[in-house]
């Protein structure tokens, strides 16, 4: 007998019993399900219930104690298998005791047969779900800064998909708007020059430097300017004053790039209106600002495409944000917008009033608002004639409807507002439906201490730097911890574990909360690190090997001491903890139960022997029980997108 989830048929067991015994009890009292909770101490049994309290309230006279008494004794353990025993407790709780050995039995031998596919339970309500991630704006390389959101989105896409949804994940190319036309002008005052360097931190350098010159010579034209205050000329000095370091800090890292750019825009006399009529032309669809801008995108997007590959993270699609425009998807929007009286005109601007669709469709309390919150307008098209970017978010996210039953949009918390607007946008276009199954999967940036980041002004790290120091870092630790091994292998498992080091860091965090990105944390291998729980799943390969062969006669009802106990619990309450994950979408969760399993085979395994233990009966048990956690660890493992190598 096996079971994909053997706690769970536990809980299952002790939700029946309870609830036979209740209606035996209390017969004109119909529940169907009781609350059932995972208890402080194992002395209180694997499951507790804490629901007399509550029906205590409906029955009075009666005591919870008194009421927990009565229904305990009518409990018929003998039904129920994996039911040892459930005993009153404290002021009204009934506890619930599993047959360990019983539950021993089935959790190993189920890890072992289900193997890869142990733990992952399948949902009875399968979706076609599409995961949007990373869509950086190709102006620049994918910094430390931003490499939260293509690790959590990888694992969000993961962990949907061994539920058993059909998840495909989308790159959205943000390469309509200012950024993008600031960084094609500068390559093309250079020439449309062959890069030499990565393509991405190649154009990345270029944005900088364009947008560096350009922000001084706006800045100095103002200040020639004779028809204003002190207070502002002051303003503009001090901004001036600001950008000034910014170019010496640029031309020092970039002197070649640095001249040329500056010595063909000097020839240009207004670069911003270059670069806003480079911009319009480009939403309007004119063929050569469209040649233009796609040749940058796409260079951009080869060297963001190798950095995903080194990281082992894989797109479905890619979508092009301008398409939307050009095929005539955002003017169709526009116009149903109109027809919904949430358009007004401000000046020469279009705006939306998201506040007042919240008010009249009682939304507020459903997009997590307080009800004196006012929702600001959002802006739909500038006074020049373009639109912005959570405009064409609308036509988009209804583009990706026509493909999936629910949407998930991985962005930065920052990102809040917008995400509540486009989902009221929906609401008011009547797309409710749609609305109720876009999700913002929202997170905190990472933040290294006493760095500040910015594309613009060219200060950050780039997420290739980071990948390719952790596995140097993680180089030095193999050669140190396993000389014995070959070159080739101490590379391979250091190229593993620095990228595991570096996901599991960004992964682990509640993503509400910022990551603080330290090397100390990431390559911890003495707990909560993706290397110390590498470290352990090669340590439980390691005593396979050296068994020699296959554990061929365990004998669970051996397995009696308390860290065994712990383990296998530990084993069993995997696909639980996974059915929350997947379905509350916590790929954090999953990081934290890892480390925690990890913990507990490392204090089984420093307190009881296994390869040489007598009888044999007992040898293979815990050979059993070491491979069942080596299975649940690959398996935690990868949901995350992390390899679990054999030696380290």
């Amino acid at each position: 007998m096996i079971s994909s989830n053997p706690f769970g048929d536990f809980r299952a067991a002790c939700n029946a019993a309870l609830s036979e015994a209740f209606l035996k009890s209390f017969p004109d009292i119909p529940i169907e399900t009781f609350l059932l909770e995972i208890p402080s101490n194992l002395e209180f049994g694997e499951l507790t219930s804490p629901v007399f309290f509550e029906l205590a309230k409906k029955i009075p006279g009666i005591e919870p104690r008194k009421l927990a008494d009565k229904v305990a004794n009518e409990v018929n353990t003998g039904s129920f298998p994996l039911l040892k025993a459930a005993k009153a407790a404290g002021a009204g709780y009934v506890n619930f005791y599993v047959d360990f050995h019983k539950l021993c039995e089935l959790t190993i031998e189920s890890t072992r047969i289900l193997n890869k596919t142990y733990g992952f339970v399948k949902t009875e309500e399968a979706k076609t779900i599409i995961v949007e991630h990373t869509s950086s704006n190709p102006i620049s390389p994918i910094h430390i800064g931003q490499a939260r959101n293509p690790i959590l989105g990888d694992a969000l896409a993961h962990l949907l998909e061994a539920r058993g949804h059909k998840v495909f994940r989308h790159f959205y190319i943000d390469d309509v708007g200012r950024q993008t036309a600031v960084v094609a002008y500068g390559y093309k005052v250079l020439g449309q020059p062959a890069l030499k360097g990565k393509s991405d931190h190649d154009i990345g350098a270029i944005y900088s430097i364009t947008s560096c010159i350009s922000e001084i010579h706006r800045l100095k034209r103002a200040i020639k300017m004779e028809t204003m205050d002190s207070e502002t000329l002051q303003q503009l000095r001090n901004q001036q004053e600001e950008w000034d370091p910014i170019a010496a800090e640029l031309e020092k890292k970039h002197p070649r790039l640095f001249k040329k750019l500056s010595q063909k825009l000097e020839q240009t006399k207004d670069i911003e209106n270059m670069v806003n009529d480079l911009n319009r032309n480009y939403e309007e669809g004119n063929e050569e600002a469209k040649k233009l801008i796609r040749k940058v995108c796409q260079i951009s997007l080869q060297g963001i495409r190798q950095t995903l590959t080194n990281a082992e993270v894989y797109f479905d699609s890619w979508d092009w944000e301008s398409d939307l425009i050009w095929n005539g998807s955002v003017t169709g929007i526009l116009e149903e917008l109109k027809k919904s009286d949430y358009v007004f005109q401000r000046g020469p601007v279009l705006e939306f009033d998201a506040d007042r669709v919240a008010e009249d469709l009682l939304l507020k309390k459903k997009i997590g608002v307080k009800d004196d919150y006012e929702i600001p307008s959002l802006t739909l098209i500038r006074g020049d004639g373009t639109t912005l970017y959570t405009t064409r978010d609308i036509s988009y996210t209804l583009w990706k409807f026509k493909k999936a039953n629910k949407v998930i949009n991985v962005v930065g918390m920052e990102q809040l507002l917008p995400q509540q607007q486009l989902k009221l946008a929906l609401w008011a276009l009547k797309h409710n439906k749609q609305a109720d199954n876009l999700t913002h999967f929202a997170y905190s940036l990472v933040t290294l201490p006493g760095y500040k980041m910015s594309s613009r002004r060219g200060r950050y790290i780039t997420f290739d730097e980071v990948i390719d120091e952790s596995q140097k870092r993680a180089l030095e630790e193999v050669e140190q911890r396993s000389p014995h091994l070959s070159e080739k292998e101490k590379h391979q498992i250091s190229k593993v574990v620095g990228l595991g080091a570096l996901k599991y860091a960004l992964v682990e965090v509640d993503p509400a909360k910022p990551v603080v990105f330290t090397w100390e944390r990431v390559l911890n291998l003495k707990g909560n690190s993706a290397p110390y729980i590498q470290y352990t799943y090669a340590r439980a390969r390691s005593i396979l090997r050296k068994a020699h062969e296959k554990p061929k006669q365990p004998n669970y009802s051996l397995l009696d001491e308390p860290l065994e106990k712990d383990l296998v619990l530990g084993l069993a309450r995997f696909p639980e903890i996974f059915i929350d994950s997947a379905d509350n979408l916590k790929p954090n969760a999953i990081a934290d139960y890892t480390n925690t399993l990890a913990e507990k085979f490392n204090s089984f395994y420093n307190s009881e022997p296994v390869v040489k233990v007598k009888p044999i009966e007992l040898r293979d048990a815990r050979l059993a029980l070491v491979e069942a956690t080596s299975i649940v660890i690959q398996n935690s493992l990868w949901l995350l997108g992390i390899v679990s190598p054999e030696r380290m």
